[in-house]
């Protein structure tokens, strides 16, 4: 089978990569470099909890699954690749600064299983956090990855595996014949190809609209570095991923991430003083020490959003055009179970997730 994948987020190369693996002819077309969009722009957060507290369920069924498929998944990506991508499972820790707060999270984590912590356990779990604590909820299935260092590995296992990648190569769109897809356009070259995967992230709405209706949504994060010489702060950031006071902050490196944003803004990546400004000020009420840290880094992403939420994973209304996308802030967490999920399918193995199959909404993105 000739398969050609648009896009080199993270679901294009993992989706490749095990299709290549499985014998497929397998071509990449990347607008831009591999992972340049939302996946290199993510904290890299495997959050099953944290961002599926409220979720629908066969998407909290769905990143559970992905999740216990991550540590099997993470070895296979550094063996086929000879390079590390920092997965591990440090866990997240919720935090609530207020009685009130924490009784909302208690309902949230009695309904998943998980384990409440007073004030003093939860510091001992993150010793930044002195700010107002009442309490948190522990979830230790949490894990994270170097969301950067993962594009580069998948990139070079999904290149070992047979696949070929062809990078700043924007599809600008699919040719039918005979009422099927059949070449994708670039300002360059035609692709043929057996099965086209729609996989452009954020773009994917500008080449397919009404078969992928996707939309962006803007998010901005910031990096901060302890002061020099602060050994026993940079210590501090082995612990787990943190949520709170509307942030979270996830170490990478010597640097911890804090994030995000999230902002209807179209197609503009443009930074802001004030999401800058905002994010620190969050962060440090959560983390006081904060305020003598460093500013080393600030960028922005779009995130991939459905109209009701849920991701696309499937065939489309058109013969031979399958879509990935519409992840939203759950790219990196879903990865595994799409690429098993959606080779299983091109491959005659298994169905459609009914709940995520893209032939559930009309061309205005209503539910049918």
């Amino acid at each position: 089978m000739k398969i050609v994948i648009i896009g080199a987020g993270v679901a294009g190369l993992s989706l490749g990569w095990r299709l290549a693996q499985a014998g497929a002819e397998v071509t990449i077309l990347e607008r831009g470099q591999p992972g340049s969009g939302a996946t290199n722009a993510s904290a890299g957060m495997i959050a099953v909890t944290a961002e599926l507290l409220d979720a629908h369920a066969v998407e909290i069924e769905f990143s559970r699954h992905s999740n216990a498929l991550w540590p099997e998944f993470a070895e296979a990506v550094e063996a086929g690749s000879d390079r590390m991508i920092g997965y591990s499972r440090s866990g997240a820790l919720l935090v609530a600064s207020d009685a009130a707060a924490l009784a909302r999270l208690a309902r949230r984590g009695g309904e998943a299983g998980l384990e409440m912590l007073d004030a003093g356990q939860a510091r001992a779990r993150a010793p930044l956090v002195t700010g107002p604590l009442a309490g948190a909820l522990w979830s230790p299935k949490e894990a994270k990855v170097d969301a950067r260092a993962l594009s580069a590995a998948l990139t070079l296992a999904f290149q070992r595996a047979g696949g070929r990648l062809l990078a700043n190569e924007a599809v600008v769109r699919i040719e039918r014949r005979g009422g099927r897809a059949a070449i994708a356009h670039t300002p360059f070259g035609l692709y043929h190809a057996d099965v086209f995967v729609l996989a452009a992230g954020a773009w994917s709405g500008l080449i397919e609209a009404g078969l992928a209706p996707i939309t962006p949504v803007k998010g901005e994060m910031i990096a901060l570095a302890p002061p020099k010489g602060e050994k026993k702060a940079i210590g501090k950031l082995l612990g787990p991923v943190i949520w709170g006071n509307g942030v979270y902050a996830v170490p990478r490196g010597n640097n911890l991430l804090i994030g995000a944003t999230v902002e209807n803004a179209g197609f503009d990546t443009a930074l802001t003083d004030a999401a800058r400004d905002g994010l620190r000020a969050k962060a440090e009420i959560l983390m006081p020490s904060l305020k003598d840290w460093s500013l080393v880094d600030h960028w922005a992403g779009l995130r991939p959003r459905s109209p009701d939420g849920l991701p696309l994973l499937g065939p489309t209304a058109l013969d031979g055009l399958w879509l990935a996308g519409g992840q939203f802030r759950n790219g990196i967490l879903f990865a595994p179970a799409i690429a098993e999920s959606l080779s299983a399918q091109l491959m005659g193995k298994a169905a459609p997730i009914p709940a995520f199959d893209p032939r559930r909404l009309r061309s205005d993105g209503q539910k049918k």
